[in-house]
C-alpha cells in the first residue's frame, strides 16, 4: 500500500493551469449548472443507490454502474433489493427517464462526473482493505477522458484519494488537476433514519486542487441542501473518520460503564435517561452487544493504521476498539451466567437470537455483532435459532459462515427456548409476546423496558 505524505491544502498548492485546463473546467461547470452533465454512480448499494436517486431528482441524467448483474436487472425492472428503499421509489426512478443501470464500464466514457461508492472493509489483520477502490480505479482508468470529474465517497484514511486512487487514474497519461478533476466527499448515509435522507444531510467536499473543489461543489449543490467546502481531499477524508471515531469512542465509554454499573446493581439505561435531561454538556450514547455496520466498527481502525505510518500511536482510539470488540464475548458470558442461575448449562441449551441486522429496522447485516455472538454460542454447544423480520436468511459473510433461516416468533417457539437473546431492537418485534412466553430474556438493547410479565425473567446485558 502506498506510503502517506503530507500535502498542503489546494488553496496553497501552486498549480499552473493551461488555457486548455481552464476551458475544460469551464465547460464542465456549464454542464453542471445546466444539469446536462451525466453523472455515473459506481456501486449501487446502501450509499450509491440513494445517491443516484438524489442526483436524478435534481435533474441530472444518471448512470448507475455495478458489477452485480442481479442488482442491475432488478433496478431495470423497478425492483428494490434494499429493505428501507421501497420498490415504488425504484420504479419511479426508472420511470423518470433520468436513470439507467448497467454493468458495462464503457458507460464511463459518456459520463461527465463519476462518483465512487464502493466498500472499504478491513483485512483479517484489521488493516485497510482498499481493493474495491483500487479495482474501481483500474476499471475506470481506460475509459477516463479529459474534462471529467471523479469523486470518491468511500470512507477511508486521509491520503487515499491523492496517493492511492490518483496514480491509478493517471496511468493512461491524463493528469489530475490538468486533464481531469478529482475530489473526495464522504458519504453520510444513515439507513433507516426517518429524519435524514441523502438530500437533507450536508455534503463535505474537498478537491485535489482549487478547480476540482469548485467543480465538486457545483456537482452536489443542486442535489443536496447544504455543501461544505474544505481545503483538500485529506481534510474531507479526515472529517468522516472523525465523525465515526467520535461515535465509536463514546459508545465504548457507555459500554464500559455498563459493565461497571452492572456490578454495582445499577441500570445503565436509567442512568443515561437521567443524564440526558441536562440541557447542555451531555450527549446520550447507548451501550449494546457490539458495534455493527459499514462505518463505526471499521473507520477508527483506518485512522489507527494511517497514524502508524507517521509513527503515532492512537492509544485512546485503540482502547475504545478493544472495549467495543469485547462486547459480544461479554454478552455470551452474561447469557451463560443467566442460564446457570436457572440451573442450565449453556451447552445443549436452546438460544433464540432476536435481530441479526446491525441496527434496528434495516436489512443490513454487515459487521453485525450477532454473527460473532452466534459463533461463540455455537462453539460452546448452544442450540441456535434466530428471528429477524428484515433478514430472512443469514447471508455468507466475509468472516462468518453460520447459515440459518429466520424462525416465526410463535408462542410455541418462544416457550421452547431456554433463553431469548435480544441483539437488534427492531420496532416490529412483539416484545410483549416475547416476555409473556419466554422463560428467560437477555436484553442488550433495553427493548423490554416498561414491559411486565409474570413468566419471563429479564436480564440486562
Amino acid at each position: 500500500m502506498p506510503g502517506l505524505s503530507p500535502v498542503p491544502p489546494f488553496h496553497h498548492r501552486a498549480m499552473s493551469r493551461s488555457a486548455t485546463t481552464q476551458a475544460l473546467a469551464d465547460k464542465l461547470h456549464q454542464r453542471l449548472d445546466g444539469r446536462t452533465a451525466r453523472v455515473a454512480v459506481v456501486g449501487l448499494g446502501y450509499v450509491g443507490l440513494p445517491l443516484a436517486e438524489t442526483f436524478a431528482a435534481a435533474g441530472y441524467p444518471v448512470t448507475g454502474f455495478d458489477v452485480d448483474a442481479s442488482k442491475v436487472e432488478k433496478l431495470r425492472q423497478g425492483q428494490s433489493y434494499i429493505g428501507h428503499i421501497p420498490a415504488s421509489r425504484v420504479a419511479e426512478l426508472v420511470r423518470s427517464g433520468r436513470f439507467q443501470a448497467t454493468t458495462d464500464p464503457a458507460c464511463f466514457r459518456e459520463a461527465d462526473a463519476i462518483v465512487i461508492c464502493v466498500p472499504t472493509p478491513l483485512t483479517q489483520a484489521r488493516d485497510p482493505d482498499l481493493s474495491y477502490i483500487t479495482g474501481t480505479g483500474q476499471t475506470l482508468a481506460p475509459h477516463l477522458r479529459a474534462g471529467q470529474l471523479v469523486v470518491l465517497e468511500s470512507t477511508t484514511y486521509p491520503g487515499t484519494t491523492d496517493d492511492v486512487l490518483r496514480p491509478i487514474l493517471e496511468q493512461g497519461g491524463l493528469r489530475a488537476g490538468h486533464d481531469f478533476f478529482l475530489a473526495f466527499s464522504p458519504e453520510r448515509e444513515d439507513p433507516g433514519n426517518p429524519d435524514f435522507s441523502t438530500r437533507t444531510i450536508p455534503k463535505v467536499v474537498g478537491g485535489f486542487d482549487e478547480a476540482s473543489g469548485r467543480l465538486a461543489v457545483a456537482l452536489y449543490r443542486p442535489a443536496v441542501q447544504g455543501v461544505v467546502p474544505v481545503a483538500s481531499t485529506r481534510v474531507a477524508e479526515a472529517c468522516k473518520i472523525l465523525e465515526n471515531t467520535y461515535r465509536a469512542v463514546n459508545i465504548a465509554l457507555v459500554n464500559e460503564l455498563k459493565l461497571v454499573f452492572d456490578r454495582m446493581g445499577i441500570d445503565v439505561w436509567e442512568v443515561i435517561a437521567a443524564a440526558k435531561t441536562k440541557p447542555f454538556g451531555f450527549q446520550a450514547f447507548y451501550p449494546g452487544p457490539g458495534l455493527g455496520g459499514h462505518c463505526i466498527p471499521i473507520d477508527p481502525f483506518y485512522l489507527t493504521w494511517a497514524a502508524r505510518q507517521y509513527g503515532v500511536n492512537t492509544r485512546f482510539i485503540e482502547l475504545a476498539g478493544e472495549i467495543n470488540t469485547a462486547m459480544p464475548a461479554y454478552v455470551v458470558q452474561r447469557t451463560a451466567e443467566a442460564l446457570n442461575d436457572d440451573g442450565k448449562p449453556l451447552k445443549g441449551s436452546r438460544v433464540l437470537l432476536l435481530g441479526v441486522a446491525y441496527k434496528k429496522d434495516v436489512d443490513d447485516p454487515r459487521e453485525s455483532p450477532a454473527f460473532e455472538i452466534l459463533e461463540l454460542l455455537e462453539q460452546k454447544g448452544a442450540r441456535l435459532s434466530y428471528h429477524d423480520p428484515h433478514v430472512p436468511v443469514l447471508p455468507k459473510m466475509r468472516h462468518h459462515h453460520i447459515r440459518l433461516e429466520s424462525q416465526p416468533l410463535t408462542p410455541a417457539h418462544l416457550a421452547a427456548q431456554d433463553a431469548v437473546l435480544i441483539i437488534t431492537d427492531h420496532s416490529t418485534v412483539p416484545y410483549q409476546r416475547v416476555v409473556e412466553h419466554a422463560a428467560l430474556v437477555i436484553d442488550t438493547r433495553n427493548a423490554t423496558a416498561g414491559l411486565e410479565s409474570s413468566k419471563a425473567r429479564i436480564v440486562k446485558a
